[in-house]
């Protein structure tokens, strides 16, 4: 039987990362406590150190920036779309003339 993968939100995150911070107790003996391997505190304090205000996203939510690249690159293949579409559209009256 396959266990399933836990999933935690953001503020159950962030309490953990204040846990280790604020109390003299070791990040191994947090993770123990909240039932976690100690890797996943560390991945978690890693993340929010490298930026805190965009640390947690949410499930299927991106950073901004990287929604913005998202947008970006989707509006690029629609307008490569609409340029071929164009150019055969060209060929196709040329050829009538």
């Amino acid at each position: 039987m396959a266990t399933r993968r836990r999933r935690f939100d953001k503020q159950f995150k962030l309490d953990a990362l204040k846990m280790v911070s604020e109390s003299d107790r070791s990040l191994a003996s947090v993770a123990r406590d909240l039932g976690l391997h100690p890797n996943v505190l560390y991945r978690w304090r890693d993340e929010f150190e490298a930026d805190s205000d965009n640390a947690f996203p949410g499930k299927g939510k991106l950073k901004p920036e990287d929604e913005e690249l998202r947008k970006l690159r989707r509006e690029v293949e629609t307008l490569k779309e609409e340029r071929d579409i164009l150019k055969k559209a060209l060929a196709v009256f040329s050829r009538r003339g």
